[in-house]
């Protein structure tokens, strides 16, 4: 539920006609947000056959134009391409004269905050940055899933209200976060949901492996359950070998995966360190078991050369208490 106190009906943005620069997952689906909101999507842009299809499914009947030409016609322009093509996309809009004095100009990148856009700042355009904290499919569902999704929201002072007003339009919560914040808040999200993908698609593979043959039933509770603990209780819900300090399963670990998935040997290590340091500062791990269990993931990490990656597989959670 949207808990946000709804803007000052004077403070809301009137009703404006929506361009989306880059069909890729988010903007089509940020457009029909916008669009049950009671914005009017009138142009979008894309380049490839599954850009295309995504914005027929989502945008029926909003024609495909070029970049320029969704500029022409909207007074609202999502900026949803790529983190690396952005800034070189603002230059060449602002540069061409596509800019409009007083058209709203926002991308949803979560690298970027406003600045990114001080081209077409300088060209008269009103800059938000608006990245929702969310994955997308590239379907109908993404539009259901903002309802309660956090943005990213950095803007200038004075079109703070404007930015959150269309974030909550969206079914989303705005979450200010400042200029010089941005790559860090960024790290962040990738850090908790890209690796997470990681992680889980290793365990996958890894439970297939050993013969079990719904590797996802197995794991969607248990992955339910550790995501709920901490996201409540942070570190006091680590579990697990290495939090205990069983350093004889954590090494019977690492000879297992040297065995049938080495790839994942640097990624286990990585995140067992990590996750003893953790638990040692909150105290979880006992400090005399702390030795034995450093010195197999120092043995184990040496050993790791060639394996190469930063892909791993959580074996903390490999036990439900």
């Amino acid at each position: 539920m949207n808990t946000t106190p709804q803007p000052d009906p004077k403070d809301r943005p009137a009703r404006l006609t929506v361009g989306v620069v880059g069909a890729g997952r988010v903007g089509p689906a940020l457009a029909a947000a916008l669009q049950l909101a009671g914005h009017r999507p009138v142009a979008v842009s894309g380049v490839s056959d599954a850009s295309r299809r995504r914005a027929a499914a989502l945008l029926p009947d909003v024609p495909l134009m070029a970049p320029a030409e969704v500029l022409q016609h909207a007074e609202l322009v999502l900026l949803t391409v790529p983190d690396d093509a952005l800034p070189g996309l603002v230059t060449g809009l602002a540069e061409t004269g596509a800019v409009r004095p007083g058209q709203l100009l926002a991308h949803t990148s979560g690298r970027y905050g406003a600045k990114v856009l001080d081209p077409a700042l300088r060209a008269g355009a009103l800059p938000l940055a608006l990245h929702p904290a969310m994955t997308f499919t590239g379907s109908p569902v993404d539009v259901q899933r903002l309802a309660g999704c956090s943005f990213g929201v950095t803007a200038p002072e004075e079109l703070r209200l404007a930015a959150e007003a269309l974030v909550i339009e969206m079914g989303g919560e705005p979450e200010w976060i400042a200029e010089d914040k941005r790559p860090l808040y960024h790290a962040a999200l990738a850090l908790g949901a890209n690796h997470l993908v990681t992680l889980v698609a290793q365990s996958l593979e890894l439970l297939r492996t050993a013969g079990v043959e719904a590797p996802d039933r197995m794991l969607g509770p248990l992955l339910g359950a550790a995501l709920d603990n901490a996201l409540r209780s942070g570190d006091a819900a680590l579990t697990g070998p290495v939090a205990r300090g069983d350093a004889g399963t954590v090494a019977a670990h690492i000879v297992e995966l040297r065995t049938h998935a080495p790839q994942a040997v640097a990624g286990y290590v990585a995140m067992a360190r990590a996750t003893a340091d953790r638990a040692l500062d909150h105290g979880l791990l006992k400090p005399e078991l702390a030795e034995d269990l450093l010195g197999v993931l120092a043995d184990g990490g040496s050993r790791t050369g060639g394996t190469g990656g930063t892909e791993g597989t959580d074996g903390t959670e490999g036990d439900a208490r």
